[in-house]
């Protein structure tokens, strides 16, 4: 008794002690509204730069005009913000949305910032079934889509089945089995372009770089469902996440099974990241970069909805960097994002090693 008497917190202190957890909470939530805000004003800037400015400069009365269909617009504009700028700036949104999200999402079931989609092959299994279906069967549209889904989804039962044969052991044996995943699936798109003509090959390779060029309204449209379903959805089970986050035994002690809990997000992450693979194609480490910058910004703290909204600042203005950074060359935004998240991963890497 005498032990537990000395090691006890004076009854004066307990205030000071639950005023400093609450004046933490406070500090955290402040940062945080103040991150989100930023990312949203960082998002209207790129979209104001995508729609507006490069080789065509619109005005903002023209942009209004055209949208509101409320006057005459010289020069083409109407077909330059209409058919090329606003599908591509809303496009890579979406899919900036998309992926940050899923990025996100990955990560915290992982517990490790090196998790992505693209990384442990959920990806590369969508790129994979709508290659094989765009080269082989001669499918497209609609068929490149659901092959896409089905790809992803396979992807993740084998995630799911074979990283959970130990208690304990589920987020390494799933980046173990996700890297092995893309690797064997990697090769199979190699197989399926050496086996292709010339035609099918080009077209494959330049979806497999990942490209807004060709998005049209009716992919958006489908897009846009899609991601306004699941991406409120995986904010609802972030606490849930969260959890998981800390470990396994004490996401089960407090009621979340971190099975049920990792299937339900994954079956969010797989829905996005094959709807957003058949659109644009894949768009390399954007699910991989946005966590990381979301949760440096957040003083370490992850946050799903912060990685959506850093997704979609980096697509937007990677693809207009693609678009306009080297005059008469237009790169893929899938280039773009690859030459700026391979140093980032090496320079991730080197700060795990390190810690």
């Amino acid at each position: 008794m005498a032990g537990t008497a000395a090691h006890a917190v004076p009854a004066e202190h307990r205030p000071d002690r639950i005023e400093q957890v609450r004046s933490s909470r406070r500090q955290a939530g402040r940062r945080g509204r103040l991150v989100l805000g930023g990312l949203l004003v960082a998002w209207l800037l790129a979209m104001v730069v995508r729609t507006l400015l490069g080789d065509f400069t619109i005005t903002v009365p023209d942009f209004w005009r055209i949208l509101l269909g409320t006057g005459e617009v010289a020069g083409g504009a109407e077909f330059v913000l209409l058919d090329s700028k606003l599908p591509r700036a809303v496009a890579g949104t979406l899919a900036g949305v998309a992926l940050g999200a899923s990025g996100a999402t990955f990560q915290l079931m992982a517990r490790n910032p090196l998790a992505s989609p693209d990384v442990l092959g959920l990806t590369m299994g969508a790129s994979a079934a709508a290659v094989f279906t765009l080269v082989v069967l001669g499918g497209s549209g609609a068929a490149v889509t659901v092959a896409a889904l089905v790809g992803s989804a396979l992807v993740a039962v084998a995630l799911l089945t074979l990283s959970a044969s130990r208690r304990g052991t589920a987020p390494t044996r799933m980046i173990l089995v996700g890297i092995a995943l893309s690797a064997m699936l990697t090769s199979v798109v190699h197989w399926v372009l050496l086996r292709a003509d010339i035609y099918r090959a080009h077209e494959a390779m330049v979806w497999l770089t990942g490209s807004l060029s060709g998005v049209t309204w009716p992919q958006i449209g489908l897009l846009t469902v899609v991601v306004s379903l699941a991406v409120p959805l995986l904010l609802a089970t972030a606490r849930e996440l969260h959890l998981v986050e800390l470990g396994d035994d004490v996401a089960a002690g407090v009621g979340a099974a971190p099975g049920t809990v990792r299937a339900r997000a994954l079956m969010l992450v797989v829905l996005l990241v094959a709807a957003t693979t058949s659109v644009c194609g894949p768009i390399a480490f954007v699910a991989f970069l946005s966590g990381p910058i979301a949760r440096r910004l957040l003083g370490g703290r992850a946050s799903i909805g912060a990685a959506a909204l850093v997704g979609a600042v980096v697509v937007v203005l990677a693809d207009h960097a693609g678009a306009y950074a080297i005059p008469d060359v237009n790169l893929p935004v899938g280039v773009v994002t690859g030459l700026v998240g391979a140093p980032f991963l090496l320079w991730l890497l080197t700060r795990e090693r390190a810690s």
